[in-house]
């Protein structure tokens, strides 16, 4: 699996794949993009870890409101590695839905 943060206000849109865009005919489904009940606060914004497929090389990310954004879209063409989001979350503190906030040392056990 690969991840990527997307902060609030924030939706995905086109996914790419080795082929190009992803196709829901000959895949025969739509490509497996799921919101993770966690997130990380930078500065004053929330920002959200999805998990994409393997298979998924970039995401066109899009605001929800486009009414007085100058940015239209991005794409995201780097996405995480498991090991990546472990060394972000552990670089600050973390969130999830149901409002506990415990910095990551307290919520990694390790085994002894």
């Amino acid at each position: 699996m690969k991840y990527f943060f997307l902060s609030d206000g924030w939706t995905t849109g086109r996914v790419w794949e080795f082929g190009g865009l992803w196709n829901e005919i000959a895949w025969q489904r739509k490509p497996i993009i799921n919101k993770l009940g966690l997130y990380i606060e930078e500065a004053t914004e929330k920002l959200w870890l999805y998990q994409v497929e393997e298979d998924v090389l970039m995401v066109e990310v899009l605001p929800e409101d486009e009414t007085g954004n100058p940015i239209g879209q991005v794409v995201l063409k780097r996405l995480m590695t498991a090991d990546q989001v472990i060394e972000k979350l552990c670089g600050g503190e973390i969130s999830t839905t149901d409002k506990s906030k415990l910095s990551m040392s307290e919520q990694l056990s390790y085994p002894t």
